[in-house]
């Protein structure tokens, strides 16, 4: 996955590897994918077209099949071609409730720093 900064953070890269995974584990979850219809689902947690491309997209899926996390196999059927479907493994399932806890977790330590800074900056601007 393209590392890239946020609007106003030149120079700062933020790697979205693991919340790519736990993106896809979350849509798995639900139901069996493929490839494409994850793509479009994937823009409702802020992935873009132009920042994630198939083959991230594939390489990702096949490091969790690696890791047991899903599994997958070819559908058939249908009139177009074979698609490979992705389904969340029983691993993938404790991955992913263990990874939800850590971004709570994760979430309350990020709004106390904003809260810190927020109450820091207004501090600054009344001393001078």
């Amino acid at each position: 996955m393209k590392e890239h900064p946020p609007a106003g953070c030149p120079g700062k890269n933020h790697k979205l590897e693991h919340f790519l995974e736990v993106c896809l584990l979350l849509l798995l979850y639900n139901e069996i994918g493929h490839g494409y219809r994850l793509m479009e689902q994937l823009e409702q947690f802020g992935f873009t077209k132009e920042e994630l491309n198939v083959s991230t997209l594939y390489r990702t899926l096949r490091k969790m099949e690696k890791e047991e996390l899903v599994c997958s196999c070819w559908e058939e059927g249908g009139p177009g071609p074979k698609r490979r479907t992705y389904e969340i493994t029983d691993t993938g399932k404790e991955n992913l409730s263990q990874w939800i806890n850590i971004l709570k977790m994760r979430k309350s330590m990020i709004e106390q720093l904003i809260s810190v800074y927020a109450e820091t900056i207004h501090n600054d601007k009344e001393t001078k």
